[in-house]
């Protein structure tokens, strides 16, 4: 038997008025997802333990069958796991976002763009080597990842430091944010500095005169220590594979033992390489028992208040990752659930911790639950689902 996990980042939403009080997710034409739901079970999967965040690392440590309660130390370690950094005692990572933000007249700040005009990654490396030639150091190292989403191992004390998510204040001001981190002076002098030497880059020089957002500044956040995790093989006897964009579940992954499938062409959004994910979980599944796809662009979409691309997000989910993954596994037997990791509301921009709606499909089965993939249809039909070791639990049948 062959297992995979689809997770849809960020699908879920609320009703709204221009949708005729559908979600996106409703009034989107997904087929794929709606006959797997139809013909499958529904469930409903609490991703975030009351008290935590409603982070996307929370969440998909929970999709990845795991309880956050007893692992999870901070977003950033993950990312650090993905990018083969190691945290050695007294270390602490953070992500490191490259950010559009604009001063204010009355000494104010704004978060105008918390992922720099989705920077490419190409430019994004070069602001990145520029930081670390000039202000790293054996307490501060700097280290380049993919777009917007880099990191920063500091080796020292946060003396109480709560960050922000920089996507959770997009048009806001974030000034009392940016304060907090006075009381770390290395922290508070790194972000100052860098705001300095990204504002005269070239790189962002080019991007201003072409009209697109500079990446004038970092944003820290998602800090933590390296957590102590089991591996899928070890909590539950079988192998698996991960494929995504995103550094954070690719961090996931690495520390659930899974092997990391890099996809050229994945970009964390609408523009990622579809095909390439799809048959890389097919060949995956060849030699691995489970294999876990994520695909961003749907909390991206959502955490810029994009109703045309959030739905254009979750159809190229259903009839570009969803389809032809069950198109592909055609003759075999397999359980599949199709899931999100949390909501990322447009209205809100940022993400709630509501119970996520989880298909699981088994190849298998005759028969179904006859409901569309609907936020709706799965909170009056599914079944709860009370943490992540419970979901794999079920959909491994166990």
């Amino acid at each position: 038997m062959k297992y995979l996990i689809l997770v849809g980042d960020g699908m879920g939403d609320l009703p709204m008025a221009e949708l005729g009080g559908l979600t996106p997710l409703a009034a989107a034409r997904t087929p794929a997802m709606d006959y797997l739901a139809a013909h499958g079970e529904l469930y409903l999967l609490r991703t975030v333990p009351e008290g935590y965040p409603p982070g996307s690392d929370v969440a998909n440590l929970s999709l990845a069958g795991y309880r956050p309660t007893e692992c999870y130390t901070g977003r950033a370690p993950l990312e650090a796991a993905s990018m083969g950094v190691e945290l050695a005692d007294g270390e602490i990572a953070f992500r490191c976002n490259l950010v559009t933000i604009a001063a204010q007249d009355d000494g104010g700040l704004t978060m105008v763009d918390y992922s720099a005009g989705h920077i490419t990654t190409a430019e994004a490396r070069e602001l990145i080597a520029a930081l670390a030639r000039e202000l790293g150091n054996d307490q501060l190292r700097l280290y380049p990842g993919v777009s917007y989403r880099h990191l920063l191992v500091y080796r020292g004390e946060t003396n109480g430091l709560v960050t922000v998510p920089p996507h959770d204040h997009t048009g806001r001001a974030v000034a009392e944010y940016r304060d907090r981190y006075r009381v770390v002076p290395p922290l508070a002098e790194l972000m100052a500095k860098a705001t300095a030497i990204l504002t005269e880059h070239p790189v962002n020089r080019a991007r201003v005169a072409k009209g697109l957002n500079p990446a004038n500044g970092i944003w820290l956040w998602g800090e933590g220590k390296a957590p102590s995790m089991q591996t899928m093989q070890e909590q539950y006897g079988i192998s698996g594979a991960l494929i995504s964009a995103v550094d954070l579940l690719k961090g996931i992954g690495v520390y659930a033992g899974m092997e990391i499938i890099n996809v050229p062409g994945a970009t964390g959004y609408l523009d990622t390489n579809y095909q390439g994910k799809v048959d890389g979980a097919i060949a995956a599944l060849k030699d691995k028992d489970l294999v876990f796809v994520h695909v961003e662009a749907p909390d991206e979409a959502g955490h810029q208040g994009l109703l045309p691309e959030k739905m254009q997000a979750i159809e190229d989910f259903d009839q570009r990752i969803v389809q032809p993954i069950v198109d592909g596994l055609a003759g075999t037997e397999f359980r599949l659930a199709v899931a999100m990791d949390h909501f990322t509301p447009l209205s809100l921009r940022t993400h709630s911790d509501q119970p996520v709606p989880v298909i699981i499909y088994d190849s298998r089965r005759v028969g179904g639950s006859g409901q569309p993939y609907t936020e709706e249809a799965v909170a009056k039909n599914g079944q709860p689902l009370a943490d992540g070791r419970r979901f794999l639990e079920v959909l491994l049948a166990r």
